[in-house]
């Protein structure tokens, strides 16, 4: 692993800003506040191999949000993501980006093609970017990774616990020790590991945002371990907040519904995946460019200085629990 880490960091050197717009670059003249017809359910039936490729996806996931304009938010400021090569962590490294940060993003050696392009699109806002891979179960990599971006990018401002693992089964008995301890190892024992490296470097100002669920709230039948673990993190999150209050770093939780992700089309049977989102009130999942400005809205201090310990859940249109 730590070959594999060496050999990614020395390729994916973090760039120098520059004024010019790159070839390729996304410019936004001005905001359209029109509304985007996004994918509908029921989706064309997939599935792929753990852990999931974007690119490979049909539709592919919407995470450009040409809607969104940036204002500079978080300018000057360093941010690291984990699970920031697809899905939500995509989207909210290329909005982060855009409101002037830059970004490492950390992901499975298996997902290099879908890390390059995210590393592509956050360069193309305009930010440095850079590549880390690794395992978040691994408390070693976790501080590697932190120290890593913090050489490289500068400093640490922002700390995004995005990555996850879920899957299904029918009952208790079909849950394996091995699915248990991977499940909890990566979706909150890595959430403990990078938040307590990451502690050495932040400042008063900073932020963690943890990437919860509705499972954690409402609880998933097929789900258990799962489930678990993101009403975990949710408890982490409030506790965490309360514990780091006084050092003036503020700590919030994205709860979202369905997203159209690799998560999913690696998880569950094709005919489960087109249906997927389709029994929210909106009919359909959300796309990870509708989940990511809530990110930046915690990441940025001109919008949530008074807001810590909170769970904000997007669920399309959900509104009671069951």
């Amino acid at each position: 692993m730590a070959k594999k880490v060496k050999k990614a960091e020395e390729k994916n050197k973090p760039k120098k800003k520059s004024g010019k717009n790159k070839p390729g670059k996304i410019v936004l003249k001005e905001i359209n506040d029109s509304v985007k017809e996004q994918p509908k359910s029921p989706m064309p039936p997939q599935h792929q191999v753990r852990p999931g490729i974007e690119s490979k996806m049909n539709p592919k996931p919407e995470f450009l949000a040409p809607n969104y304009k940036g204002a500079g938010k978080l300018k000057g400021k360093v941010a690291l993501i984990t699970g920031g090569d697809s899905g939500i962590g995509r989207a909210v490294a290329i909005l982060f980006a855009r409101e002037g940060a830059d970004v490492a993003i950390v992901y499975l050696p298996a997902e290099k093609s879908d890390a390059e392009e995210t590393a592509r699109h956050i360069e193309n806002e305009g930010g440095r970017s850079l590549l880390i891979s690794g395992d978040v179960k691994s408390a070693d990599f976790c501080r590697k990774a932190v120290e890593k971006t913090a050489k490289e990018l500068g400093k640490l401002d922002i700390l995004v616990n995005n990555a996850a693992f879920q899957q299904h089964q029918k009952s208790l008995e079909d849950i394996t020790e091995v699915q248990w301890e991977k499940t909890f190892k990566t979706n909150i024992f890595g959430y403990f590991y990078m938040a307590k490296a990451a502690l050495k470097h932040l400042k008063k100002g900073g932020a963690i945002i943890n990437t919860g669920s509705i499972t954690g709230l409402e609880g998933s039948k097929d789900l258990l371990d799962y489930a678990s673990t993101k009403g975990a993190i949710h408890a982490f999150t409030k506790s965490l907040a309360q514990n780091l209050v006084e050092r003036g770093i503020r700590v919030n939780c994205v709860s979202p519904g369905p997203v159209w992700t690799p998560l999913n089309v690696a998880d569950q049977p094709a005919g489960k995946v087109a249906k997927f989102g389709a029994d929210t009130p909106l009919k359909r999942p959300a796309q990870p460019e509708e989940i990511a400005p809530a990110y930046v809205f915690f990441a940025s201090q001109a919008d949530s200085s008074y807001i810590t310990g909170e769970v904000l859940t997007l669920l399309g249109g959900e509104t009671t629990a069951g």
